[in-house]
């Protein structure tokens, strides 16, 4: 097809706008979907996705559309996620498209994440399509919100069109103004191939599914091709497009969205970002890749059975070619075996890992404490990154621990700014600056530790603002902070699997809750065991486990005291020799209690 005919458009928008329901009516108006096929969220084919009720990957879909008999054009559309967990996806959608539509809740007006996505579509210099969704409800303010969305992007409000994805109103007129408004893709066939992967899935029986979008150039059936990031050749099995099953053809050419299988198994030689070009033609420099996305959040992961260590590692590099921002390497720990670290984005991807291996992979799993990366910097002056706080060096060789912060965008209504400044404050949080975009919603900027969000900022701000704030935010560097490891030791001995890095000023707090916990999750054992909180060489908390003693008293009925003294004196050696000589064994189940409970007590 002509590429004066081609429009590539995603949709974004804040999570729960109606993005999946919007592409739902765009399946049906181009008949792309036969109806008696259609579903809810159609796109969203992850059985998480539809419990939840949330977009977790990006779907692309390739859609004919003629406005008029004899005028057609295709359409090729990716559908986004909108939780603030998710943005690198959005990101990547971005860097395959000219356009964007920008979906607004009427019921629910600009939020924190609208902001965020509308910017990250201005940098990437897309043509953006506002419209605001559910003008259907009774509780909309359709009026109120055009306003907030043409303050936002500063353009006149009669350009922003109104929809009910639920319905069907207004989304016809508002696929014309798709073609009307977003530029057909640029690039020449003449030029050597460049195609940017923007995602990829795995294939049991044909390996590496590239998800690609051709900048110049073609791509066909037989190319021998090569990934510019790896340096990786092969040869293309198969081209084609979604539509929205993978359907082959039998070449894309330049301004085209499609699937590259080359046959390659190696989850860990396709790279999503990189750029794939032809290896008798190549071309001269790789496209500019999107956004890297950064890890946010460290935990351990390691099975509950260390017999399935080799199948945890399998799906983790499989789960991995779907979700590039899910970073792991391999870590031991004493107390629970072989495992890895994993880097996540956020708590929701966490989560969202943890279920699609527990449930897509059949595997028992075992997740430590989430925590951030620090930067250590020692008396010596050399500088080091922290995944895990059992690695956390001496403190009197640290010179000045670095945290993470971000910067966060918090909108909320004015009757609500108090209860969320304070929710700030108590979170080490550093206020910035406070703007009222309307009548109705106050924009508060602030800058947080990472560490103070990933646990339960979110849960607590909702909580606050009764549902009625939002939330986005971005990193911005490490800052200094007075913060300590802190160690917990059983029986005298440290166990790796509950160290934490906090404040100095809730070490007390943090040790006391966790040694209470252990004490009542811990088997009693022969001799008294100490649950300690040590900050470096000094306890800062401590619970004892008390020893399960025999009656040896039992059989002395009657007779002379010393007798009695006599048997329990005999009773304190045994003891003190097998304090000294035995050891205590933490049961499985008693770690997978103790650090639920953590991370739920963490929560409060």
């Amino acid at each position: 097809m002509d590429r004066s005919r081609i429009r590539n458009f995603c949709i974004i928008a804040h999570i729960d706008h109606g993005k999946s329901t919007l592409a739902d009516r765009f399946l049906e108006i181009t008949e792309t979907v036969p109806r008696q096929k259609m579903a809810d969220q159609y796109l969203d084919r992850m059985e998480l996705e539809r419990e939840r009720g949330i977009t977790i990957k990006a779907q692309a879909v390739r859609m004919e559309y003629a406005p008029a008999p004899g005028d057609a054009y295709r359409l090729n559309l990716i559908d986004t996620p909108g939780h603030v967990d998710f943005s690198y996806e959005v990101s990547r959608s971005l860097a395959a498209c000219e356009g964007a539509i920008l979906l607004v809740d009427a019921a629910q007006g600009v939020e924190a994440q609208t902001v965020g996505n509308a910017y990250l579509a201005v940098e990437a210099g897309l043509t953006l399509i506002p419209a605001v969704n559910k003008i259907d409800l009774p509780a909309a303010d359709i009026e109120g919100t055009v306003m907030e969305v043409a303050d936002l992007l500063g353009i006149d409000p009669g350009e922003v069109a109104g929809v009910s994805a639920k319905t069907g109103e207004g989304v016809e007129p508002l696929l014309r103004l798709v073609i009307e408004r977003v530029p057909p893709p640029g690039g020449s066939i003449e030029k050597p191939l460049r195609a940017l992967v923007f995602d990829s899935t795995y294939d049991v029986y044909r390996g590496v599914v590239a998800f690609v979008r051709v900048v110049e150039g073609s791509v066909a059936r037989g190319t021998r091709i090569l990934f510019m990031a790896t340096g990786r050749e092969a040869e293309v099995d198969e081209v084609g497009y979604f539509s929205p099953e993978m359907t082959s053809c039998e070449d894309l050419q330049a301004g085209e969205v499609g699937y590259v299988i080359t046959g390659i198994k190696d989850v860990s030689l396709i790279k999503v970002g990189d750029t794939v070009t032809a290896k008798r033609n190549p071309a001269a420099e790789p496209l500019p890749g999107y956004r890297e996305p950064k890890p946010m959040v460290f935990a351990g992961i390691y099975p509950a059975d260390s017999d399935d260590f080799q199948e945890l590692e399998d799906a983790l590099h499989k789960l991995k070619l779907n979700d590039s921002a899910l970073t792991f390497t391999r870590e031991n720990s004493q107390a629970l075996g072989f495992g890895f670290r994993c880097g996540f984005l956020g708590l929701l991807h966490l989560e969202i890992v943890q279920e699609r291996l527990e449930r897509e992979y059949g595997l028992n799993l075992v997740i430590t404490a989430p925590n951030v990366v620090y930067e250590v910097v020692r008396r010596s002056g050399e500088v080091s990154h922290i995944h895990n706080p059992s690695e956390m060096p001496d403190m009197g060789t640290v010179q000045e621990v670095r945290e993470p912060y971000v910067q966060a965008t918090i909108l909320v209504p004015p009757d609500y700014v108090g209860p969320v400044l304070e929710l700030t404050k108590e979170r080490r949080g550093l206020f910035q600056d406070m703007v009222y975009l309307s009548g109705r919603r106050v924009e508060l900027r602030c800058r947080l530790p990472l560490a103070e969000m990933v646990i339960d900022f979110y849960d607590q701000l909702k909580s606050r603002s009764r549902g009625y704030a939002s939330l986005d935010y971005e990193h911005i560097g490490f800052m200094p902070g007075d913060l300590v490891k802190l160690d917990i030791l059983i029986n005298g001995e440290p166990v790796d699997a509950f160290s934490t890095v906090v404040e100095r000023g809730r070490a007390y707090e943090q040790g006391k809750r966790i040694t209470q916990r252990l004490r009542e999750l811990i088997p009693r054992q022969l001799f008294d065991v100490p649950v300690q909180a040590a900050v470096g060489s000094r306890v800062v908390a401590r619970e004892t486990i008390k020893a399960r003693r025999k009656d040896v008293l039992a059989k002395c009925y009657g007779g002379d005291v010393t007798r009695k003294k006599k048997l329990l004196e005999k009773q304190k050696e045994g003891k003190k020799r097998m304090k000294m000589v035995g050891k205590v064994e933490i049961p499985q189940e008693a770690f997978i209690s103790a650090l639920r409970t953590s991370r739920e007590d963490r929560g409060r």
